[in-house]
């Protein structure tokens, strides 16, 4: 009866240490929900850019024991960029933790380029550009992905054949110009009222203007194709 009682009491605690391991190991957070999170943090972020989008994200060491999180999330540090080669965080408010994981978001898409040399301050027309097929995510800030965004405007230096056209690389072209006689038009939700003005500065389509109105009334409004300045009220 002894050895028998003996024997059950050496089982219960064999059971017992399975149960409190299996216990501990379910508190603790799993690497691959954590990495899964980051992951679908990207596509989220990444998911208005151009092309075709592919997320890679770094594995979490298997050796790190964190405590389980109910609703753990992700984010960017300030300036980071959710494309490329970048950083993702992870971080649990309840129990308070946070890591960081390597991550690689590759923008596979059609990007602007120069297909002959571009003379700088002439206007693009379409014979002189071609689309080609890249990452963007690797190439720098401002890349130009639609024909339609450059043409009309001017490079604002030289460039040689098959370099990529970036925004601060092209200036719009002028639409008003400093001294000229404008067309002011204010418009309101049931009227709109004309008036003839004279430009004080240069302004691109969209820019705003500073024009002078025949009683000599300095207004601001938005320049236009074809000397109009709009004030919408």
């Amino acid at each position: 009866m002894k050895q028998q009682f003996v024997a059950f009491s050496l089982l219960a605690l064999l059971v017992g240490g399975a149960q409190a391991q299996q216990t501990t190991a379910a508190a603790r957070q799993k690497p691959e929900s954590v990495r899964a999170v980051a992951e679908q943090f990207l596509k989220t972020q990444s998911a208005g850019l151009p092309g075709q989008v592919t997320v890679k994200v770094g594995g979490v060491d298997p050796r790190l024991s964190l405590p389980a999180c109910p609703a753990p999330e992700a984010f960017l540090q300030p300036g980071a960029r959710p494309w490329g080669k970048t950083t993702v965080g992870v971080r649990c408010s309840a129990p308070a933790w946070s890591l960081y994981l390597q991550a690689q978001v590759s923008v596979v898409a059609d990007y602007v380029a120069a297909a002959v040399p571009l003379a700088q301050g002439q206007p693009l027309d379409a014979s002189q550009l071609v689309l080609v097929k890249a990452d963007i995510a690797a190439m720098p800030n401002g890349i130009i992905t639609d024909v339609a965004q450059a043409i009309g405007r001017t490079p604002t230096i030289s460039l040689p054949a098959g370099t990529a056209l970036r925004t601060d690389t092209l200036r719009s072209q002028q639409v008003i110009k400093q001294g000229q006689a404008v067309r002011l038009v204010s418009r309101g939700s049931n009227f709109s009222v004309s008036s003839e003005a004279k430009a004080i500065n240069n302004a691109s389509d969209g820019q705003v203007v500073q024009v002078r109105t025949q009683s000599g009334t300095v207004v601001s409004g938005l320049a236009r194709n074809g000397g109009m300045v709009e004030i919408v009220l």
